[in-house]
């Protein structure tokens, strides 16, 4: 239980916060629009009205929220800020983007529910219209406002017209559908399979939130939705006026005609702090995008998988972050996220990309990668850098225990703090607090082993030269072969090293039993914490976390963590 409060326990507070609200939001409009202000309103409409104002408001308290978590330059510097005073605190951030999925589908859900009770307004409304009855109150408070007077409560202002008619001839009508479309589109477009396959349209689909933004600011300056006025009020009280409706304007009666007005647009309000954030972020992504960045070298490694070493003026890194890339030659618009593999130590970053879509094949052929021969330094294409921002990775080195876990490319963020753990030794470092890791590594093919066999055989070397051969223990599995490597493998299982890796440690073959390595590790480091990082798919990371919670205990704790980009 300790362990899951470690694990969850703030995540799940913020979450009850964000769903308290939404629920006080909703109750408060809810019962807002009770009140006798809104009591000729309900006589057209009922409780349909409530039903439509109070989702509105929940919808600018998600509107606000819902940019702030794809802020990266924000919350890198909150991340840094925070992560000084309360590490759980900053893994928080690292989940920005699972918070930003959750504000959206509230965003959706609300829209739905007011989208339904507007379509029954309106349907209340032209009904008021159409039964042309002066001895019925909703007819009569449908003629107010048929004059000169423009203090009218039912916007439908004639018995010809429909409600279709009104929904695309005024300003709420058109900009609701117009959110309304966008925000289909922006969510269908996010669905895994199409995000996975079809990135590019994700991507472009995705900035329709301008769009969705503007109407939504507009949207209410139409101020269909009227209530009576606080000075009517004074001379038409509907507790006593509403059943003498057919003597109002008459002196004796003591009942004025009573006059409506709309609220004052008020989206704005919620939204144009954030809105500002978002810009100033875009701003700093421009100008970072237009500061020069140099290959310095590029490598063709096997398993379809290109390394850029590049560099940039005033470039700073800490291990495990992540570049947003850019290459104008493939694409003016289009921005990549892929994990710097390089330590900070080194003079350079670079990243290893996987060439698996039309963007990664356009870069890969851009550098030269369907080329026999090396590419010439002034025919490479010209990149752009946004970044570094952090990530859960960057508080590795704030465990004594640790345990890496990769799966397929997902190993780039590990050979990072490797690389750096190795340079930390090589100068004699002594301010390191890690006194041991546990790297997995799991990977559907041998090819993929071979770019990341020259740095864990140099770490293999470093760390027997220094007689620290037990800080790195590193596991590396192979989940998928053919039967001529398997063959292969059982010919050479006795050499001294892998035949697959070069590695003294032998490859195994299959998938880890997590519960008995979490189950070892926990009895060989009593009384520590261990931070468990995952860069892999979602199935191993529940996995992992399941792990986490089961194997802590009152003397041992295993903390996950998992990169989210």
């Amino acid at each position: 239980m300790g362990n899951f409060v470690a694990n969850e326990g703030l995540s799940i507070f913020v979450i009850l916060v964000w769903l308290g609200i939404n629920a006080f939001l909703f109750v408060h409009f809810y019962m807002a629009f009770l009140v006798d202000r809104w009591f000729y309103t309900r006589v057209l409409l009922g409780h349909a009205l409530s039903w439509a104002r109070a989702p509105a408001a929940c919808l600018n308290f998600n509107c606000m929220l819902v940019l702030l978590p794809v802020c990266r330059n924000l919350l890198s510097f909150l991340r840094g800020t925070i992560q000084c005073c309360s590490r759980t605190a900053a893994r928080q951030l690292d989940r920005n983007l699972t918070f930003h999925k959750l504000v959206a589908y509230m965003i959706a859900f609300h829209t739905a529910v007011h989208i339904i009770a507007h379509l029954f307004n309106f349907e209340f409304f032209m009904d008021a219209q159409l039964n042309r009855n002066s001895s019925h109150l909703p007819f009569i408070l449908s003629e107010i406002g048929s004059g000169d007077n423009a203090s009218f409560l039912n916007p439908i202002r004639s018995n010809e017209t429909s409600p279709t008619i009104v929904m695309f001839t005024t300003i709420a009508g058109l900009t609701g559908v117009a959110i309304t479309l966008a925000l289909i589109l922006i969510i269908t477009s996010s669905m895994e399979v199409i995000r996975r396959s079809y990135f590019e349209v994700f991507w472009y689909t995705h900035h329709l939130f301008i769009v969705f933004f503007i109407g939504l600011v507009f949207h209410g300056y139409g101020r269909i939705v009227r209530g009576q006025t606080p000075l009517s009020l004074q001379t038409n009280s509907p507790n006593v006026c509403a059943s003498s409706f057919e003597d109002w304007g008459k002196n004796e009666s003591g009942c004025a005609v009573p006059v409506f007005a709309g609220n004052p647009p008020g989206t704005w309000k919620w939204v144009l702090g954030p809105m500002i954030l978002y810009v100033c972020e875009r701003l700093v992504r421009i100008y970072r995008s237009h500061q020069k960045v140099v290959i310095t070298k590029v490598v063709m490694h096997p398993s379809k998988t290109l390394e850029l070493q590049m560099k940039k003026k005033g470039f700073a890194m800490e291990v495990g972050q992540y570049v947003f890339i850019q290459c104008p030659s493939v694409s003016r618009l289009e921005w990549h996220p892929f994990t710097l593999t390089s330590a900070p130590e080194e003079d350079y970053f670079s990243a290893h990309i996987r060439i698996v879509g039309d963007w990664t094949q356009a870069l890969y052929e851009a550098c030269g990668g369907d080329k026999p021969e090396q590419q010439e330094a002034w025919k490479l294409p010209k990149v752009a850098i946004d970044g570094p921002f952090g990530t859960a990775s960057e508080d590795v080195f704030r465990y004594e225990v640790v345990m890496l876990v990769g799966a397929g490319i997902g190993v780039t963020p590990f050979a990072s703090i490797l690389k750096s753990v190795w340079y930390k030794h090589i100068q004699n470092n002594q301010d390191v607090f890690t006194k041991k890791i546990y790297f997995y590594w799991l990977c559907p093919e041998t090819q993929a082993f071979e770019w990341f066999a020259d740095l864990l055989q140099s770490l293999e070397r470093q760390m027997a030269d220094k007689d620290m051969a037990d800080f790195l223990s590193y596991n590396i599995y192979l989940t998928r072969w053919k039967e001529t490597e398997a063959a292969h493998f059982r010919v050479h299982h006795e050499a001294e090293n892998d035949p697959i890796t070069g590695l003294k440690q032998k490859t195994l073959y299959g998938k880890p039993n997590w519960d008995n390595e979490f189950s070892n590790i926990a009895l060989k480091h009593p009384r520590s914490k261990v931070g468990v990082f995952l860069c892999g798919p979602p199935q191993l990371g529940k996995s992992l976390e399941t792990q986490c919670l089961s194997h802590s205990e009152a003397d041992v704790k295993f903390i996950f963590n998992k990169e989210n980009f």
